[in-house]
């Protein structure tokens, strides 16, 4: 009786716990399976059905978030960092004094220009890495 079911085209095969339709074949596949053993053809990977060594791992590197803007902080180094403006943007604000004392001399200027660039070429994930709040 199974058999009529599995060979009739009109019927829809239903899926049971952790199984999976095929992306390209629609055949029934472990929910764990990266390749259809029918077509061949490489599955997507499933909403919440990660592979075992990626769910142990994601638990440990947390993504990293901060309110603070690199592009702002970019802009303000490369504009106003002479007198240290960025480094208040980002809470360095002892730093920012530093660069205030130090204007004068045109050194905060010089690393300050270098900041701008070093924000603004910066990936997200590393500028709030470095730069939480």
């Amino acid at each position: 009786m199974e058999d009529l079911y599995r060979d009739n085209p009109h019927v829809p095969a239903t899926l049971g716990p952790g199984k999976k339709h095929c992306y390209a074949c629609a055949s029934i596949l472990d929910m764990r399976a990266e390749l259809c053993p029918q077509c061949g053809v490489r599955q997507p990977l499933a909403p919440g059905s990660l592979p075992q060594h990626a769910m142990q791992t994601a638990g440990q590197h947390p993504v990293a978030h901060t309110t603070k803007n690199k592009v702002t902080a970019g802009v303000l180094a490369l504009l106003l960092g002479w007198i240290g403006v960025h480094r208040f943007y980002l809470g360095h604000i002892g730093l920012g004094v530093l660069y205030l004392l130090f204007c004068w001399t045109f050194i905060p200027a010089l690393i300050a220009f270098i900041e701008g660039i070093v924000f603004l070429t910066m990936s997200d994930q590393a500028f709030a890495a470095r730069y939480p709040g």
